[in-house]
């Protein structure tokens, strides 16, 4: 079947529209930076003029429509584009990746297509998922549009509940501007193949909604293209399941429904909202600054469109709108150490007593997470010193949309020296004491996908290792609070449960080390029994260490570099910290924007890519990263969750790879060596730096003393 369902049979199809003139030389990162505002206008308008694909605008207009849903970038195949960066190839083709939601015809689909070249684009295919299968129409993401028509839908079915709702909450639906009702969905929708059915979490609309939630859930069928056909399946309100909103209407209005009256929510100081309220108890000062990031000399980093420089470090960068940051020919030194690093999923299951919170499996790349990335405050999410960046996405969108300040560059003072010695001289004073200051480079954006903000990293550090880190914010995702509930989490307010759930995160990491050609070890540490060679009969006991490869014995790794998670997953849901597969240009993600609404049978099925039993050895490999914890939430989650011990990350360290640590060629580092020992009264200070910062730190130069003496 072809996935189009239109009637033509090659699948390239080419516009009579010339090409343009060449462009200018650029970057050679820029084969990965994302699209232009005016690339995405021109692909869109491409489609749009193709008669043949009948596509119309994605806002208003009926859901069974043909439209265009996402453009984004189709990043070029690995072979070509390390021909070009390489070699001196080529540059490669540059092409647009559309996802089209086919809803008018016979068989509803949803195909994605590689159009170009660009900027001027005349030609487009389809792209084939791995297995050349389809995407089903139901399992499309969720658009505005569908959103509108659900509240919509929602707003009449409720409406024999409105005497209910407004006894209960002081709250309604009906001919509503103020003290309204709003709604949260939850995903998966449905409890099969085909499903589209979605359970509601009522809450008040007020600051902090998601912490609000009224006892009442609903399920709703949207799974039919025409509105008019939705219904309200099922309800639950306050521990018990209803058939039909007669049914709960019915009882209510016999007074034969336990009903739940909340209390009336404050005007100020909402338990929900940022406002200031208690005192602390030392009393120290709040409501003045507090330390502050700066660059007194100026920035030591280098950004020229989506090339970043750092010290040894060289990288591009894009912000996809499906999925969020991705890095492409990190190097470091000059040399290539990853062709690809990129985060790929973020995954939060959850247990609960209420349909919605044992329902709800979030996958939000399924949310489009990387288009949610909306304006980082200065001075708050990121340092006023920091560099920004806007992003551009189109998506769910009849044009490209800017998002400003949606990615930040800054250098961060660690606040631990990266490493130092004070080296004893065992009579009141030191041989020598040396030290280098720490100090990362820091890629920063983040991803609101409603309730919840990922705060994404990647940090850089002097001596080549890299740091890809995750912290969790935001509101958590939280049921109205019953006695059975208590099971699944935290009462964390009067009637508000804080559900427990584990958040999973999926990176790629596609290492190329010295060369594509790598392999996969591991190493263990074991304790061995030995005799004594210098004293008969003693038996030290040490450990001794040895490595595998691909399972099987083998020497302790040698040169490379190896990829320890800084904290691991809980082990109590099956998958794997780190799995090694070779690399496959039909592979190019763990998942998929479609996993969401079909986990039953997705289009990308992350277990295919290691089940086909393929040698690893001396391949092109891809290291594809689980980090995560359990979330067992707290009142101290009230209002939002904090981002202390919500981080999770793993670094990317040299293993025998250089000779010697490669931050030595830093000229930040002091050195402080008496010139008249062991009385060390004068001192010879050693630094390659201006004697003093400058004025926004302390003034006064470095001085040092180093002795300790009785007194």
């Amino acid at each position: 079947m072809w996935l189009l369902g239109i009637p033509w049979a090659l699948a390239l199809l080419v516009s009579a529209a010339p090409p343009g003139p060449s462009a200018a030389p650029l970057d050679p990162a820029s084969i990965f930076s994302d699209l232009s505002p005016a690339e995405l206008r021109a692909v869109r308008t491409f489609l749009m003029e193709r008669p043949e694909l009948g596509l119309a605008p994605s806002r208003g207009g009926p859901l069974a429509k043909n439209s265009v849903f996402l453009v984004e970038l189709l990043p070029p195949p690995k072979r070509a584009a390390l021909r070009f960066l390489a070699h001196g190839g080529p540059r490669p083709r540059r092409e647009a990746r559309a996802i089209v939601f086919f809803g008018a015809q016979a068989e509803p689909n949803v195909t994605e297509l590689a159009v170009g070249p660009l900027p001027r684009p005349s030609s487009y295919r389809v792209l084939g998922l791995k297995g050349g299968r389809a995407v089903p129409f139901w399992a499309r993401p969720m658009t505005q549009l569908e959103y509108e028509l659900l509240y919509e839908a929602l707003v009449a079915a409720m409406a024999p509940l409105e005497p209910l709702l407004r006894e209960a909450t002081g709250f309604g639906f009906q001919n509503c501007s103020a003290r309204c009702l709003t709604f949260s969905d939850i995903a998966p929708r449905g409890l099969g193949p085909g499903e589209r059915r979605t359970w509601l979490v009522i809450q008040r609309f007020v600051e902090g909604y998601f912490l609000h939630p009224v006892g009442l859930e609903v399920l709703l069928d949207h799974q039919d293209p025409e509105p008019r056909r939705w219904a309200v399946r099922r309800l639950w309100y306050n521990g018990r399941y209803f058939g039909s909103v007669r049914e709960l209407a019915e009882l209510h209005a016999r007074g034969a429904l336990p009903l739940v009256r909340l209390p009336e929510p404050p005007a100020r100081h909402l338990f929900s909202s940022y406002e200031p309220r208690g005192r602390l108890f030392t009393g120290t000062p709040t409501e003045v600054h507090g330390a502050k990031v700066c660059e007194p000399q100026g920035r030591r980093y280098r950004l020229r469109g989506n090339r970043l420089e750092y010290g040894g470090w060289s990288l591009a960068f894009r912000l996809r709108s499906s999925a969020g940051l991705q890095l492409f020919d990190v190097r470091f030194g000059g040399e290539r150490v990853a062709y690809e690093l990129s985060v790929q999923e973020a995954i939060a299951f959850y247990g609960g007593h209420s349909p919605a919170a044992m329902q709800t499996k979030y996958m939000d790349a399924g949310w489009a997470m990387g288009a949610s990335s909306y304006e980082l405050a200065r001075g708050v999410d990121c340092p006023e010193t920091a560099t920004f960046l806007d992003a551009h996405h189109l998506l769910d969108a009849d044009g490209p949309v800017r998002f400003t300040n949606a990615l930040c560059v800054f250098e961060l003072p660690t606040g631990v020296p990266l490493r130092r010695h004070f080296d004893n001289d065992f009579q009141g004073g030191f041989n020598f004491y040396a030290g280098l200051e720490g100090r990362a480079l820091v890629l920063r954006t983040t991803s609101t996908v409603y309730n919840y903000d990922y705060i994404w990293d990647f940090l850089l550090y002097p001596n080549g290792v890299l740091e890809a880190k995750v912290h969790a914010t935001g509101y958590i995702h939280a049921t109205f609070y019953t006695p059975q509930g208590r099971r699944y989490g935290s009462r964390v307010h009067s009637h508000l449960l804080g559900n427990l759930h584990t958040h999973l995160v999926h990176y790629k990491v596609d290492l190329d080390v010295a060369g594509t050609g790598n392999s996969f070890e591991t190493m263990d540490v074991r304790f061995e029994n030995i005799s004594n060679p210098w004293s008969a009969g003693a038996r030290p006991r040490g450990p001794r260490q040895g490595g595998t490869g691909e399972g099987r014995p083998g020497p302790a790794p040698q040169d490379g570099w190896a990829t320890p998670p800084g904290l691991t997953p809980p082990p109590h849901l099956p998958r794997y910290h780190l799995a090694v597969t070779r690399r496959h240009e039909n592979e190019p993600s763990s998942s998929s924007i479609y996993s969401q609404n079909n986990p039953w049978d997705p289009p990308v099925t992350f277990e295919s890519f290691i089940r086909d039993n393929e040698t690893i050895e001396d391949q092109d490999l891809v290291a594809w990263v689980t980090v995560g914890f359990l979330h067992v939430p707290h009142s101290e989650d009230i209002p939002n969750t904090a981002t202390p011990g919500n981080a999770v990350g793993f670094f990317l360290r040299p293993f025998n790879f250089f000779d010697e640590d490669p931050s030595v060629a830093s000229r930040a580092p002091v050195i402080v060596r008496p010139l008249d020992p062991p009385t060390c009264s004068r001192l010879e200070i050693q630094r390659w730096t201006p004697p003093s910062p400058g004025a926004c730190v302390h003034p006064e130069p470095f001085t040092y003393n180093g002795t300790y003496r009785p007194v």
